[in-house]
């Protein structure tokens, strides 16, 4: 019995280490080309929906599930002001991002929306936040149609000088 316990804490002592590697930053760079999953200090929340790493970015899909709230969830970022630029696409259809500061990724009571939801359009979407405390970045994709997709790529969050 005391070997079960002892593994199963070893187990649990694992997870809380692969997080506690994760340390906030000031600037994030990424390009999502070498990603085949979701990178662990990341975190996805697809509803009943898909959200997932493939073919060299990040994609949001409905399925069969319109009016999902989906959010990819950054690592967490210093208090700052920073500029965020990336590259957002999608296949037809009505489709939004919403910009969101979280304090905990797995309570979305801490997901406080720091920006309006914005038409996707295809083009560089470019948006200067203040975080006022560590937090992470939330960015909430709203896909109203079946089988539709919103495409993002080339995320690029620096400290405003």
């Amino acid at each position: 019995m005391k070997k079960i316990v002892f593994a199963g804490m070893a187990v649990i002592g694992g997870f809380l280490t692969a997080n506690a590697q994760c340390k906030p930053v000031a600037a994030l760079v990424e390009n999502f080309d070498a990603w085949k999953d979701i990178n662990k200090c990341w975190t996805a929340q697809p509803g009943k929906a898909m959200l997932y790493a493939s073919d060299k970015k990040i994609i949001f899909y409905s399925m069969s599930n319109p009016g999902e709230n989906m959010y990819l969830v950054t690592p967490e970022i210093k208090a700052g002001t920073y500029t965020l630029s990336l590259d957002l696409s999608d296949n037809g259809g009505e489709t939004t991002l919403e910009l969101f500061s979280v304090s905990s990724p797995a309570d979305p009571k801490t997901y406080v929306s720091i920006t309006k939801p914005s038409k996707i359009t295809g083009e560089k979407k470019t948006f200067t936040i203040s975080l006022k405390k560590d937090s992470h970045l939330g960015l909430k994709v709203l896909l109203n149609g079946v089988h539709q997709a919103v495409y993002l790529d080339n995320l690029s969050l620096q400290a405003k000088k």
